[in-house]
Parts: structure tokens; C-alpha cells; sequence
């Protein structure tokens, strides 16, 4: 069993700063990847960042500039700072992660079960 919580999500005015967190926890063997993508209403899913186990990352081109992923390995944890927040960035924000498990070959993709980033004056 694998298990992807998030946390940091709320309520933030135009310009404020919010900072996601998503821990992995249960039988886990090595994570490569981990992320962040978020879903707004009426709209798919997409990528917001991305970081390996190597700590290179991408970013949508939309959150250049204004969030920063990083990740503690020995925590197996993932972070999204997210400053200069605007309206459009209002979604269900999802972690994902490629987890090796101990049972399982390669690595798999798990999602968190979202946390709500509403962004509004």
C-alpha cells in the first residue's frame, strides 16, 4: 500500500503565497519522480512541476517565475511554493509520484487525493 497526502491548500487573496506539501508513506522501495498537477473546473488535468530524484525539474510555463518545487528525499516529500498566486491558479492541486514498491517491478504512478487552492479576493 502506497498512500500520497497533501496538505497547505486554502483560501489566498491575489498575490499571496501558499506552499503545498505532499508526503509518501507505506511500502516503498524509491521514488523517482514527483509532482505536481492540478485540475481546474470544466478543464483536464495538467502539469504544474515536476522533479526527480536528481532534483532536475520543469515547470508549466504558465507558473514560471512564481513557484519553486523541491523535495526531501529522506522524507519523502514534495513541496510546490507558490507565490504571486493569481485566479487562474484556483484548482484541486494533485501530487503524483513514480514509486518503486518492494513487490513490484519498475516504477508506478500514485495520486494523492487532491487539496483545494482557491485563490480570490
Amino acid at each position: 500500500q502506497v498512500q500520497l497526502v497533501e496538505s497547505g491548500g486554502g483560501l489566498v487573496q491575489p498575490g499571496g503565497s501558499l506552499r503545498l506539501s505532499c508526503a509518501a508513506s507505506g511500502s516503498i522501495f524509491s521514488i523517482y519522480a514527483m509532482g505536481w498537477y492540478r485540475q481546474a473546473p470544466g478543464k483536464q488535468r495538467e502539469l504544474v512541476a515536476t522533479i526527480t530524484s536528481g532534483s532536475s525539474t520543469n515547470y508549466a510555463d504558465s507558473v514560471k517565475g512564481r513557484f519553486t518545487i523541491s523535495r526531501d528525499n529522506a522524507k519523502n516529500t514534495v513541496y510546490l511554493q507558490m507565490n504571486s498566486l493569481k485566479p487562474a491558479d484556483t484548482a484541486v492541486y494533485y501530487c503524483n509520484a513514480q514509486i518503486r514498491r518492494p513487490t513490484e517491478l519498475g516504477y508506478g504512478n500514485y495520486w494523492g487525493q487532491g487539496t483545494q487552492v482557491t485563490v480570490s479576493s
